[in-house]
């Protein structure tokens, strides 16, 4: 088996940064936050299951994210369930979900808060 993958070079952030500065950002995280996964009692995003949040002019938000394990019981359900509060958003036009597990997700990309409430501090 062969890979046509190169390495990145040094320095090349594994996840891609977001759009902080858009207008809809915060939005798009609000709703980000109204998604759960069923067996952890804390949002997505403050899991850190979002990786990166693209906001184009034209309405069009592409998201990047992961789940807690490739097994996961809501793999196939969960991307759906952002996009779907996603586009709830006025002016979002679509929600377009990657769904990548490199970096693999890992406890070390929780919020404070998240840890938090699971008890990890």
């Amino acid at each position: 088996m062969t890979t046509d993958a190169q390495p990145l070079p040094e320095g090349t952030p594994l996840i891609a940064p977001s759009d902080l500065d858009h207008p809809l950002y915060d939005a798009v995280v609000d709703a980000c936050r109204s998604v759960y996964d069923p067996e952890i009692p804390v949002n997505i995003y403050d899991l850190g299951l979002i990786y990166t949040i693209k906001i184009g002019d034209d309405g069009v938000v592409n998201i990047i994210m992961t789940l807690t394990a490739p097994g996961c019981p809501v793999a196939g359900e969960m991307p759906q369930w952002v996009s779907d509060a996603v586009e709830a958003i006025e002016g979002v036009q679509r929600c377009e979900i990657e769904m990548t597990f490199d970096p693999a997700w890992g406890m070390d990309m929780m919020s404070e808060e998240a840890r938090l409430e699971l008890g990890f501090m």
